[in-house]
């Protein structure tokens, strides 16, 4: 199997953001539809003729989601269409009544969620582009790969660089970048690069648990202003036993001996990718501070920080203009100075976010009919927060951990704080039981094909279950 190149890591880049949604259960979501309001503001539609056909609705569309692979058809198209369809039915019905108010309202809050989500992860793309344009990501492969690690080190080495980027690039990116570097080491060992995806999956995930930017989960509750950025590092502790127990054990099924890599030419890195790295750390920064000290969405942070690129893209492209007209510069330096900001913004994973839109207003419509009232009431009320928590960590690695998120911070039922972070915890690393229950799993899968599998990723499932009980139980020892 030939490494992969950094086009196709860019390919598998953008398509793995979206393609964990296809293994989403239609029924559960249902159950877990968000809201604007905890309940319907007046009428109960749970059993109304437009509750049934607005079920119907969803369900079709992700039928059609599921079975995009072979409709060659974009997921964003079957949810944009059933979100407007369902928020018609709502209107219909509310028309005329004295809370026909509360469907705007109701809408416009959920569009305004949206729209915070859409702008932050729209600049943490571009970041993530640029970075990826400018080999940021590949020179660190390169020098992880002319290391000369033991396949045992290297285990070791990609598990926990996935574990402590991810909290700065997601999950899913530094899950795509660790694949590949396993992948063009361990080739002639195909047991060496399952063994090798599962720690790094399981690594990206519990490392993306503990920090806001780790995961779409944990930057919801940051933004929603349940946990504060400094409370997120309370997680580190359990975040760490989540990875390592199922890391060790696994370590002692990895080959021995030592790979052996080709030397590379030359370094991958362009002029200005360290400077972009510098300000993607201060765009977090300044996201940070609107939030915590200016008591503003971190979003306008993260837009400042945009237009910090911005202006250094407008310097690279006058620095690019000065090197055309030297003859002193060699013409494939004047290629790796060039910039276009507009290129990276162009470049973001635009179905991603749309498809987004349509699951945040779609659901949110069924939430609105009063679904989510009944989720809250069976969940919270009848097994109580802890046993809630972790089923929350358990249905993360069947169904898609964002609207169940989305529904346990909509419904914002009354538990301790312990018990905010421990579902935090729980949505970001339950994914790793399975290899479908996270994105990090399903872009491996892909990009790893015929190495690292679902059945692969299921024979570890117990041990990796071992470490998610286990964080479970520091979580509640330390933070409880």
């Amino acid at each position: 199997m030939r490494a992969p190149t950094l086009s196709t890591m860019k390919q598998n880049l953008r398509y793995a953001m979206i393609a964990r949604f296809s293994y989403l259960l239609a029924p559960l979501l249902m159950l877990l539809t968000p809201t604007a309001n905890a309940a319907s503001p007046g009428l109960d539609l749970t059993g109304h003729w437009v509750g049934f056909t607005a079920i119907a609705v969803f369900s079709i569309a992700y039928i059609i989601v599921i079975l995009e692979e072979h409709l060659h058809l974009r997921k964003s198209k079957p949810v944009l269409i059933a979100a407007g369809i369902i928020w018609i039915l709502i209107a219909g019905v509310y028309s005329g009544t004295e809370s026909s108010a509360a469907v705007e309202q109701a809408i416009r809050h959920n569009f305004l969620e949206y729209a915070e989500l859409f702008f932050f992860l729209l600049v943490a793309m571009t970041y993530i582009n640029a970075m990826l344009e400018r080999g940021v990501f590949e020179e660190l492969r390169h020098w992880l790969i002319a290391k000369g690690f033991s396949y045992r080190k290297l285990f070791w080495m990609t598990g926990i660089l996935a574990f402590f980027i991810s909290p700065i690039a997601d999950n899913l990116t530094t899950a795509l970048i660790m694949c590949a570097v396993i992948l063009t080491v361990g080739k002639d060992h195909p047991k060496f690069v399952g063994l090798g995806c599962i720690n790094i999956v399981v690594g990206a995930n519990a490392g993306g648990a503990f920090s806001p930017f780790g995961d779409i989960t944990t930057l919801m509750v940051w933004q929603k202003g349940v946990i504060d950025f400094i409370e997120f590092f309370s997680l580190f502790g359990p975040s760490v036993v989540n990875f390592v127990i199922p890391a060790f054990i696994m370590q002692f099924a990895v080959p021995n001996g030592t790979p052996v890599v080709e030397e590379k030419t030359g370094s991958a890195l362009k002029y200005g990718g360290v400077t972009i790295v510098g300000l993607f750390l201060l765009t977090i920064v300044t996201a940070v501070c609107f939030h915590n000290f200016l008591h503003l969405p971190p979003v306008y942070g993260m837009m400042m920080g945009l237009g910090y690129l911005k202006f250094y893209g407008y310097y690279l492209r006058r620095k690019a203009k000065a090197a055309a007209n030297s003859v002193e510069i060699p013409p494939g330096a004047r290629k790796d100075i060039s910039f276009d900001v507009f290129e990276k913004i162009a470049q973001a994973e635009w179905d991603t976010l749309f498809f987004f839109y349509g699951v945040i207003l779609a659901v949110g419509g069924l939430g609105f009919m009063g679904y989510l009232s009944m989720a809250s009431g069976f969940f919270y009320g009848e097994l109580g927060p802890t046993t809630a928590n972790v089923l929350v960590g358990i249905l993360s690695a069947i169904v898609d951990n964002i609207p169940v998120m989305f529904a346990v911070l909509t419904m914002h039922p009354e538990m301790s704080h312990s018990q905010w972070l421990l579902v935090t915890l729980t949505a970001g690393v339950g994914g790793s039981l399975l290899s479908i229950g996270s994105a990090a799993g399903v872009a491996l899968m892909g990009q790893a094909r015929g190495y690292y599998t679902f059945f692969g990723h299921l024979k570890w499932t117990p041990v990796i279950a071992l470490g998610y009980f286990a964080s479970i139980a520091v979580h509640l020892v330390i933070n409880g």
